[in-house]
């Protein structure tokens, strides 16, 4: 096993650089992709860096040539003949042969395009422009860079033996927290924690802490990288980005109302079984189930990523049953701030009520809190997000408003469309 404390001291970032593969990312981000390749080729976005954590000086804490060094090595990256072989041959969701070979042949031969930096004041202005599928696939990497540049930034000055110390601790409060869950009787648990991780060694040390302590309930994880290193299974459906682009793209209020299930059906077009998951909470749950079509009711079930988790399912749940569906037969994937105490609740509250499983991510791979001084690696709110398509702005509502993004004419009108009234804020930790 690495010695990690070693390998921080040691670091030589050209040895140990933080993005090591272009599947270095999380295994949605490749099926959306694979999706985007296929329907919607020529839209050109952009995506940005987007500090939820302003506390954070992120342009004083990571030297610019360093970033740019990191960003530099990534557009160097291209797929190696082992890992092609992988997404090729490889059974994902009981199915092989999930990439199609045309979009395996560009991907083999992608290099990611140009980014643009610059500083203003205490924060960086990162964006990715160009077709949707190939500025998408900044985003992990972009994110990943910034998080553990930051890490490297609070730890540069500390000895070998307070690393030692340091990683210690936080390898104890991981077991703990995995001692805790194994006692958790038909657990499924994943690893979501690839985007907001404390370092590309420490996610990878806590996916074998969770494959050992945790043995069948842990079903695996998101990072495609990981996966094939580790041999456990790639988990991932798709996300937010898909339906924010769509929309965007609408030309009419109607056709707006009707852009998150134009989604769905792309997907439905490429996708069955455990991939038919739906993630309803961009422009307010109840809502998009309340004017779903019949069709999705069938689906395998869905993603939970902001709100009231509970509340959530509950909606899930009474949605199922109106359209005449068992939702014990349904999965629920909950996978928004979790750590150890919610999931328990969660898990006693709708075990036998539905099959439940969980994406645990920044609480599991970047839970330094408290064990340096001023708390200076606790886990922060960090994103990438497509933040416009072929010119027009793109909007997030989200069920907690605290993750709202948009310009402010662009929200209130997507409200109005999607009939989101009054909702609760709830503080967005990581």
């Amino acid at each position: 096993m690495v010695d990690i404390a070693t390998r921080v001291y040691n670091h030589k970032w050209k040895i140990d650089p933080i993005v090591r593969s272009l599947i270095d990312t999380d295994f949605y981000k490749l099926l959306m992709c694979q999706s985007v390749f296929r329907n919607k080729p020529q839209t050109d976005v952009v995506f940005s860096l987007i500090n939820r954590s302003n506390h954070v000086p992120l342009a004083r804490l990571i030297d610019e040539g360093e970033l740019r060094e990191q960003l530099d090595h990534i557009r160097s990256l291209s797929l190696s003949r082992g890992e092609s072989t992988w997404l090729r041959g490889n059974m994902f969701y009981g199915k092989r042969q999930m990439f199609r070979s045309d979009f395996m042949e560009w991907f083999e031969n992608l290099r990611l395009p140009p980014y643009h930096l610059e500083r203003n004041g205490d924060q960086y202005e990162l964006t990715f422009e160009g077709k949707w599928h190939e500025v998408m696939l900044w985003e992990i990497p972009a994110l990943a860079v910034l998080m553990e540049l930051r890490s490297r930034a609070v730890l540069n000055d500390m000895r070998r033996f307070e690393l030692q110390v340091l990683y210690a601790r936080a390898m104890t409060r991981v077991w703990e927290k995995i001692e805790k869950l194994s006692a958790i009787n038909g657990l499924g648990i994943a690893d979501f924690g690839t985007r907001r991780r404390h370092s590309f060694l420490w996610q990878d040390w806590c996916v074998q802490a969770m494959i050992e302590g945790l043995g069948a309930s842990f079903t695996g994880t998101s990072n495609c990288l990981i996966a094939m290193r580790r041999e456990v299974e790639a988990i991932g459906t798709n996300a937010h980005e898909l339906p924010m682009v769509y929309s965007a793209l609408a030309d009419t209020d109607e056709a707006l109302a009707q852009a998150p299930y134009d989604v769905l059906s792309d997907w439905h077009d490429e996708h069955d079984g455990n991939l038919r998951i739906i993630l309803p909470d961009t422009y307010g749950t109840k809502g998009f189930l309340d004017n779903a079509p019949d069709w999705l009711a069938g689906w395998t079930g869905i993603r939970i990523d902001s709100g009231d988790p509970a509340a959530a399912a509950e909606v899930a749940i009474d949605w199922w049953k109106a359209r005449g569906e068992n939702p014990t037969g349904k999965r629920i994937i909950f996978s928004d701030g979790l750590d150890v105490e919610k999931i328990q609740e969660l898990h006693a509250q709708f075990a036998g009520r539905a099959n439940i499983s969980f994406g645990w991510g920044t609480l599991l791979t970047n839970d330094f809190r408290e064990l340096v001084p001023n708390d200076a690696l606790a886990p922060f709110s960090l994103v990438c997000k497509a933040v416009s398509a072929n010119g027009r702005p793109t909007v997030k509502l989200s069920d907690n408003p605290e993750k709202a993004m948009g310009p402010k004419d662009q929200i209130e009108r997507y409200k109005r469309v999607f009939g989101v009234g009054a909702q609760k804020a709830i503080e967005v930790i990581v």
